[in-house]
């Protein structure tokens, strides 16, 4: 697909990156028409994200950015193919060295800005370490720096939720039959014992670039302890977003002000990796 949306001047184009064999993903691109030559902004999604549920968020930030964007469904999510292994203990930083690598390669993506929301923010900082002279700053939203109780409690009753038939529906509309995989791979992922280790913790003073931590006070998936610990440990510039009565997903519920500060943020950052 490639298309222009007249009332923003933004083109949209669909890609198809090959993962490995009989492994493709499924990518979009917008490109304001009047871009000022910045670093694309490339978007991390969430356990349950996809493309299609970033929703208008993209096109209003290149709109206000005059920055192409650029995000991308990870393997088994979205319209990307399906994939049949549970992630592993890993998967969160192995995405920098395995999707994002072949978005990056093969739509010939040299310096970005990292831009992640809950879980795809651990990617974006996992991306930021393994690119540091390419990675000219670093955006989380909602994103968690260690396995915190109540990210787990919530996430357990997030398993009953999607118990009802009408809530994975909604969800379906999204991954069609990869659903359950999709929802096994949050859940089990995070709810695994050994998961309880997990954390950024060790590679955070590798992140050299400008970050802007990005987080609601009411998200039910993290406190403000996981923002105040990536400004902490980051060894570059760092800025918090903390915004009142806002939960786990502030590009939606503050689209407005988020993308007014993500835009005054990468404008400071300016065009050379950090």
């Amino acid at each position: 697909m490639s298309t222009t949306t007249e009332a923003t001047a933004i083109a949209v184009q669909d890609h198809w990156v090959t993962l490995a064999p009989r492994q493709r993903l499924f990518v979009r691109a917008w490109t304001p028409r009047a871009a000022r030559g910045g670093n694309p902004i490339v978007l991390f999604h969430d356990s349950l994200g996809c493309v299609a549920l970033w929703r208008e968020f993209p096109e209003q930030l290149a709109a206000a950015t005059a920055r192409p964007v650029i995000a991308y469904d990870r393997l088994g999510f979205g319209r990307s193919q399906p994939c049949s292994a549970m992630p592993a203990l890993d998967f969160v930083a192995q995405e920098a060295r395995t999707g994002f690598a072949a978005v990056r390669a093969q739509l010939g993506i040299d310096a970005f800005v990292a831009l992640g929301h809950s879980v795809g923010g651990g990617m974006a900082v996992h991306c930021a370490v393994a690119y540091p002279d390419s990675c000219e700053a670093l955006i989380t939203e909602a994103a968690q720096v260690y396995a915190e109780d109540r990210t787990l409690h919530s996430i357990a009753a997030a398993r009953d939720q999607f118990a009802d038939p009408q809530q994975f529906a909604r969800l379906r509309r999204y991954h069609g039959a990869r659903t359950a995989w999709v929802l096994e791979a949050w859940i089990g992922s995070w709810l695994r014992p050994e998961f309880a280790a997990w954390s950024l913790q060790p590679v955070l003073a590798q992140v050299r670039c400008p970050l802007l931590a990005i987080h609601g006070a009411l998200d039910a998936y993290g406190s403000d302890v996981h923002p105040k610990l990536l400004a902490a440990g980051c060894s570059g510039p760092t800025e918090l977003m903390l915004l009142d009565d806002t939960g786990h997903v502030p590009h939606r519920e503050r689209a407005a002000q988020v993308i007014a500060r993500i835009g005054t943020f990468v404008a400071a950052s300016g065009t050379e990796p950090g």
